[in-house]
């Protein structure tokens, strides 16, 4: 499988993937420094992927973008209130509306929970919202994501006060040799999709699961079977 991961960051989503061929986007040079150092067989680029995405889709079998989120994120309610105003970057739904209508192979465009009802319905993994071509399973490892979300609990404490050391063993990532702020290290951090769920979301992928016909795939402009009623001639 050729694959292409937009906004690759140090890698969290693609960790577990095997036996993939992967091009990883990433704008920012450090960060994608981190990415070839984990992931030395990947093709790594450093360039903007909202751009690479409309000239290269074509060349894989299977796109998985995540946009920045800080614009989507629930805590827009009290930036807001503290005087940071600004719009929702649309390239979220620009790219997902692109890879709906023209991409032939399979995509996820992940993202985090937002502060608005979602233009397009998504699913709901943990604080992640993923738009897809391919029906995503329910996602088995609750305590990842009770982890992840900062749930009760003397862990979830510690990464809801963003203790660097318990998000390097959550995620599998040691970044201590990196020349960086600890602030910047926990933000790279924070920012990842927990390995065991982009292992999942390929899994998927690569069982092409199939789910009734739901309001999300009418979203996704899944073919509705309608029965066609005889008209009776005119005598």
């Amino acid at each position: 499988m050729k694959g292409l991961n937009l906004y690759a960051g140090a890698g969290g989503n693609r960790k577990l993937w095997k036996d993939v061929e992967i091009t990883a986007i990433e704008y920012d040079p450090v960060i994608a420094e981190i990415y070839q150092d984990f992931f030395p067989d990947d093709t790594v680029i450093v360039t903007d992927a909202h751009q690479y995405l409309l000239d290269h889709f074509k060349e894989f079998d299977f796109i998985w973008s995540s946009p920045p989120c800080p614009t989507h994120s629930i805590t827009n309610h009290f930036l807001h209130a503290q005087g940071t105003i600004r719009y929702p970057d649309m390239k979220l739904y620009e790219e997902i509306i692109f890879l709906k209508t023209f991409f032939k192979g399979d995509w996820v465009v992940e993202n985090v929970k937002s502060y608005y009802d979602p233009l397009v319905k998504p699913y709901e993994l943990g604080r992640h919202y993923f738009w897809s071509n391919i029906y995503l399973t329910p996602f088995s490892k609750k305590k990842d994501f009770d982890m992840l979300n900062c749930h009760a609990g003397r862990v979830n404490h510690q990464l809801a006060d963003h203790n660097l050391k318990t998000l390097q063993e959550f995620h599998g990532f040691d970044l201590s040799k990196y020349k960086m702020s600890a602030y910047k290290k926990r933000k790279i951090l924070r920012n990842m999709v927990p390995p065991s769920l982009g292992k999942h979301i390929l899994d998927c992928v690569r069982g092409k699961t199939v789910q009734p016909l739901t309001a999300f795939s009418k979203s996704l402009g899944t073919p509705i079977k309608t029965k066609q009623k005889r008209i009776k001639p005119i005598r």
